[in-house]
């Protein structure tokens, strides 16, 4: 190759100028018929590094390339000539991954024109980006014999250009895709899985307790924190989906071709347990808690509006089960955020109104037998809907911070009562971490006391570990005051997502209270639970505290935890919780014995209910009573001597059928075992892994749409020339029975 460039290799031609020997041609005008002179101007202009020249023969092949273009690949001219040009190329594409491109090779096949295309040179030295454009050359005869083009080197341009995508889809602080990208990529992905039939799952995370770390901790720390959320986060879906930061302490995670209600709760609960350890940021270390809303396409939505709003409805409704929780969505979600507005409106004005109520439920010594002291439970009278769950309200007045008149309430009506019993029982009220770190505690504990001339020893406070993720020093200048009091501390929900052992160095705790979940299903085999409790009665002996095993129902339980080394139990395998009257009753008569009493032993949770669902029998749907309901069976009522053996399938509504074979039968009752097992739906309840496929409802007839509410027939049982059987069984109206069948 001509080392003047690809010009002057064309070759010379008139100078189009004067033929007088004494004028300088260079000072004259540069006219077309100048062809030396033109092609001079180009090649300097190759030679400036500003712009640099290529051309191909008819196959693809480079037969020319400017030597500052060879020298920025890195690579002799040789060896790059006689290559084909698509493959020093690869396609620049920006940072969004729906923008379609062309690559260069088809577009060179085409023989179209090619304008300012953006490349990535192929090349080991560091990133190049170019801009390459060119035109199919013809000769004469219109014969194609190749390409001339220009390339220049916009490296520096498109590294600006993704910064500022990425800033424009990215989270700056977490690295995380902001709310832009993933509205994007969720309506894309929606969009293309409706014609291919495929699901997506979304979830929505909010974490909770995270305005206590940058209240007490500052806003940098706030920060440190989300970064350290995001990193878990990575860890836990890794390439299962992808994750973005909506802002503040908002998460979501989109989950494609994941409809398995049963693994989505499994990640749910792996993103609860893994967000809510400890955390070390600022020198300090942090505790924080998320709640997770889970929504699934096309069951839940079929539209990005949709399915947002109904994974954001679970997460509401996580929320206000007590956080630390998972909720998949249901289509009686909106009726209970209605529900859940009132009873906010409603709980602001119910201690004043007298309608909140302390309870007390037993503690007993497992060694006597005999009453040890009481926890005060709040319950609410309303006074149109009756008795309101603390499970429902609790969380409200946690929310809107009506907790601490809640809690300053109980803890002065707690000591009163107390105070009336005509034994020294203690009383154990419970704590709550906002009105622990937003409070004076110390001081209205102290007025409670004096009040009521209750002995402080008496007086038990139960508080969980969340206490914890305030100030270190704030929280243990808060302990030192209460034990100067000389009230007594108690560990609640021990061992139950937040659990670190460092801080029982220096807690001043009196007693742990092992919680409820680790109760549960610890007499079954294969179940690592009575271990667990086992540990922790060893931790509490070795820092010299009591124990209190919790929500003990059966006894085979209560001898478990006794063997274990539980000191105290409290359940209603002894007693539930009593009202003022029925403890001021029970103690004065002098009856502080408790005998158990409860089923022999602990069997798998089942649920009653009363609710009306649909049972399917081939071409037959009937109208039955769902009395009671568990993980791996059901009874109903309402079909006549069903033969043992029969198949059926439940229609539980929203889309979930059961298959089921009867296993009892007497009389209008039938026992069912299921052919697949429920899993948890987050909310104490039970639901399917499956459900009916809103493209299985489009294919009979139905518009594509998220599953409507109600119950379903097996796709095509629906038919218009009606059932091919004769109904098997006689349905029964119970209704007319006084509401049970005999």
């Amino acid at each position: 190759m001509a080392k003047n460039g690809f010009f002057s290799k064309i070759g010379s031609g008139s100078t189009g100028g004067s033929d007088s020997s004494d004028v300088d041609v260079n000072q004259l005008p540069i006219d077309k018929g100048d062809t030396t002179r033109r092609l001079e101007l180009m090649d300097n202009f190759e030679q400036s590094g500003l712009i640099w020249f290529w051309a191909t023969d008819a196959s693809g092949k480079l037969i020319y390339l400017s030597d500052r273009a060879a020298q920025q690949v890195g690579k002799p001219i040789d060896e790059l000539l006689g290559r084909f040009l698509s493959s020093l190329f690869t396609p620049d594409e920006d940072d969004d991954p729906d923008k379609p491109s062309r690559p260069l090779a088809f577009l060179l096949s085409a023989r179209n024109s090619i304008s300012e295309l953006p490349v990535r040179v192929n090349t080991d030295a560091s990133a190049l980006s170019w801009s390459i454009s060119g035109k199919p050359q013809f000769d004469e005869e219109e014969k194609f014999i190749g390409y001339r083009g220009s390339a220049k080197d916009i490296t520096a341009e498109r590294e600006r250009q993704r910064d500022a995508s990425r800033m424009a889809q990215f989270d700056s602080l977490t690295g995380l895709a902001n709310r832009h990208r993933m509205n994007k990529r969720l309506t894309s992905i929606l969009t293309a899985y409706k014609s291919a039939k495929r699901s997506c799952a979304l979830m929505m995370l909010d974490l909770d307790r995270f305005k206590q770390v940058n209240d007490t901790l500052g806003h940098p720390a706030g920060d440190e924190l989300l970064k350290q959320v995001a990193q878990r986060l990575e860890r836990i879906i890794g390439q299962h989906g992808e994750i973005g930061r909506l802002g503040g302490d908002e998460f979501q995670v989109i989950l494609p071709d994941v409809d398995d209600r049963g693994q989505l709760g499994d990640f749910a609960h792996r993103i609860i347990q893994m967000v809510s350890q400890p955390y070390s940021v600022a020198g300090s270390r942090a505790i924080i808690g998320t709640s997770v809303g889970i929504a699934i396409a096309p069951y839940d939505g079929v539209e990005q509006e949709e399915l947002v709003s109904a994974a954001d409805l679970a997460l509401y409704s996580a929320k206000g089960g007590g956080r630390g929780q998972y909720r998949f969505y249901s289509s009686d979600l909106k009726d209970g955020a209605k529900l859940r507005k009132q009873i906010e409106e409603d709980l602001r004005d119910a201690l004043d109104a007298g309608q909140i109520e302390l309870h007390y439920q037993p503690i007993v010594q497992l060694e006597t037998q005999q009453l040890s002291g009481f926890e005060a439970l709040m319950r609410w009278n309303h006074p149109d809907r009756g008795w309101i769950s603390p499970a429902m309200f609790i969380p409200i007045a946690e929310e809107t911070n009506i907790i601490n008149d809640l809690g300053e309430w109980a803890l002065q009506q707690g000591c009163k009562d107390a105070a009336n019993w005509p034994c020294d029982a203690r009383v154990a009220i419970n704590v709550s971490a906002n009105q622990f770190s937003t409070t004076d505690l110390p001081s209205i504990v102290s007025r409670a006391l004096s009040s009521t001339g209750l002995d402080p020893e008496r007086l038990e406070l139960e508080l969980t570990e969340s206490v914890f993720v305030a100030d270190p020093k704030a929280t243990q200048d808060t302990f030192t005051a209460l034990k100067k009091l000389g009230v007594r501390l108690a560990l609640d929900d021990f061992g139950t997502g937040y659990s670190s052992l460092g801080y029982l160095r220096n807690a001043p705790f009196d007693k742990i209270k092992i919680d409820q979940s680790f109760v549960r299903g610890a007499t079954e085999d294969d179940n690592n639970n009575a271990a667990i409790i086992s540990a922790i009665v060893s931790l509490a002996e070795a820092l010299d505290m009591e124990t209190v095993a919790e929500g003990v129902e059966a006894l085979d339980e209560l001898d478990l935890v006794k063997e274990r080394g539980a000191s105290h139990v409290q359940g209603h395998v002894f007693s539930q919780a009593l009202s003022p009257d029925e403890v001021l009753e029970r103690l004065n008569k002098g009856n502080i014995d408790y005998d158990p009493v409860g089923p022999a032993k602990h069997r798998s949770e089942r649920k009653t209910v009363f609710r009306n669902i649909g049972v399917i029998h081939e071409d037959h749907r009937y109208q039955v009573m769902l009395r009671n309901l568990s993980k791996t069976g059901a009874r109903i009522e309402g079909l006549l001597d069903v033969p043992v053996g029969t198949d059926l399938v439940l229609d539980l509504g929203d889309g979930q059928l059961v298959v089921s074979t009867v296993r009892r039968s007497k009389g209008y009752s039938q026992g069912l075992e299921f052919e697949t097992p429920l899993i948890s739906d987050g909310a104490e309840g039970l639901c399917t892994r499956h459900r009916i496929s809103p493209y299985a409802l489009a294919a009979a007839g139905m518009p594509l749409a998220a599953l409507p509410e109600g119950s379903y027939m097996l796709v095509g049982n629906n038919r218009a020339d009606g059932p091919k059987s004769r109904p098997r069984f006689l349905e029964v109206d119970l209704t007319k029975m006084g509401g049970r069948a005999a």
